[in-house]
């Protein structure tokens, strides 16, 4: 009978996702995960079978718990509280390894190669857009939103909006709270 592993699955892979959030794919060396994650080689490869492997589980944590926040905030603000509430959050989080979005980082980094983890995290991308897109619809049947605004649109400005605001956040020169408060009183006049 195998041995069960000394370790916690779920734990490593949100280590290895600040790790890599951090220091990106080519930043981040096969040494580099395993003294962060205290894996020896062979259990490195048993665990999570590549990098790649390793990271792609990463970017998949990463998009879902951006949007089990995003849903969490809604039921709490109603849709268009959450999304005028998310700017300021994304840029406020103490704990986030970086500001900007690993997903946008990834695929910036990555793109140009032709490597497979691009298009994976340009499918998670389009996987939050279509969360915001959701959120402009109940708002606007909310009657939050004009009836004339197209939320798909909408979302994909949004998305872009905060792409920008989370790496102006990066830079010791920008004022990121107040583009933050902007963007969620820009909101305000839909």
């Amino acid at each position: 009978m195998p041995r069960k592993p000394a370790y916690d699955r779920d734990a490593l892979i949100a280590q290895a996702r600040d790790l890599f959030w951090r220091q990106g794919w080519a930043g981040t060396s096969l040494k580099d995960l395993e003294n962060a994650l205290k894996l020896k080689p062979g259990s490195f490869y048993a665990a999570f079978g590549s990098k790649d492997a390793l990271y792609a589980l990463t970017l998949e944590r990463y998009a879902d718990e951006g949007v089990a926040r995003l849903e969490a905030l809604a039921r709490e603000r109603g849709p268009l509280g959450a999304l005028k509430a998310q700017p300021r959050l994304v840029i406020e989080a103490a704990n986030a390894p970086a500001k900007a979005c690993m997903l946008a980082k990834t695929y910036a980094e990555l793109s140009a190669k032709n490597h497979d983890l691009a298009q994976l995290a340009a499918t998670h991308l389009s996987r939050m857009k279509t969360c915001f897109a959701d959120l402009f619809r109940q708002a606007q049947a909310q009657g939050q939103i004009g009836a004339d605004h197209d939320p798909e649109r909408l979302a994909a400005r949004y998305q872009s909006d905060l792409l920008g605001l989370r790496l102006s956040a990066e830079r010791g020169d920008v004022d990121a709270r107040q583009i933050a408060a902007d963007i969620a009183a820009d909101l305000d006049g839909l």
